[in-house]
């Protein structure tokens, strides 16, 4: 399935190759606000790309780069939309967003946020999402809903409070202040911080870190992350024993250990 041959509104593939997938939020007058529209269209992205990673004619994407266009990454949802809302339509938008990024969080390949300027509301929702975050210097970070008489909406009281501790997360959401990307790294909410004309080679150099590994094993590996910070320890040490054992049936791991004891590099088939 080629994820570029799709027509957008307001989404961008370009730069996607086999084995990345590269989605650009493009809505710059907007500073890339969330609107209806926009989560459609990255529901829809996101779809097709699970389905390419699940049934792969030659290969699939094995790292996906989300980014925004201009000087945002996003700036939060789309307040003008939003203010009409009623209960029922609220809960609609929220649970919408929600599940959303909560597609992102459970594709079984790493996701980068690339995060180039204001990720605020929905956009640090959105990023929290993803697996890991690299900021640029100019990146903000901030929940600022309760100055507009609302709560986190996308699921950022649950994320914030388990990336960075629920003191710190009550902090920023019950102020609604801004932070820089210093201050973000400083409490863990961003992996790093780089100038704003290294963000992308520090993404790519991340990205290519992650594929010379084993696709298969990464992705079990996320997927033992992402399951057992809700378990208890019995019940997380489980999964993960389920998922090593799983390790053992792939051609992979038969690649990777006979190459380490031949002392060559290994060449992973995903498989």
């Amino acid at each position: 399935m080629n994820l570029n041959m799709k027509e957008y509104k307001f989404l961008k593939t370009d730069g996607s190759t086999e084995d990345v997938a590269r989605l650009t939020i493009s809505s710059p007058a907007t500073l890339n606000a969330l609107n209806s529209t926009i989560l459609g269209e990255l529901d829809s992205y996101l779809d097709d790309l699970a389905r390419a990673i699940a049934n792969p004619v030659v290969s699939s994407p094995r790292v996906l780069v989300i980014t925004g266009e201009g000087k945002s990454f996003v700036a939060g949802a789309d307040i003008s939309e939003m203010c009409a809302l009623n209960e029922t339509e609220g809960f609609k938008f929220g649970r919408f967003g929600s599940m959303v990024f909560k597609k992102i969080e459970d594709l079984p390949i790493p996701v980068i946020a690339s995060v180039n300027g204001f990720a605020l509301g929905g956009g640090c929702e959105l990023a929290m999402a993803c697996d890991i975050r690299i900021a640029s210097e100019k990146a903000k970070f901030g929940q600022p809903e309760v100055g507009l008489g609302i709560i986190p909406g996308f699921s950022g009281t649950y994320r914030l409070s388990k990336i960075v501790g629920q003191g710190i997360a009550k902090e920023l959401i019950f102020t609604g202040r801004m932070i820089t990307a210093a201050d973000a790294l400083e409490i863990g909410l961003v992996n790093s911080v780089v100038a704003p004309e290294e963000l992308e080679e520090s993404v790519n150099a991340l990205v290519a870190s992650i594929l010379k590994n084993a696709p298969i094993a990464v992705s079990l590996a996320k997927e033992c992350i992402n399951a057992e910070y809700d378990l208890n320890a019995d019940e997380a040490i489980a999964f993960e024993n389920s998922n090593f054992a799983k390790c053992f049936t792939t051609a992979d791991q038969k690649e990777g250990m006979s190459a380490f004891l031949a002392k060559r590099k290994a060449s992973f088939q995903n498989r």
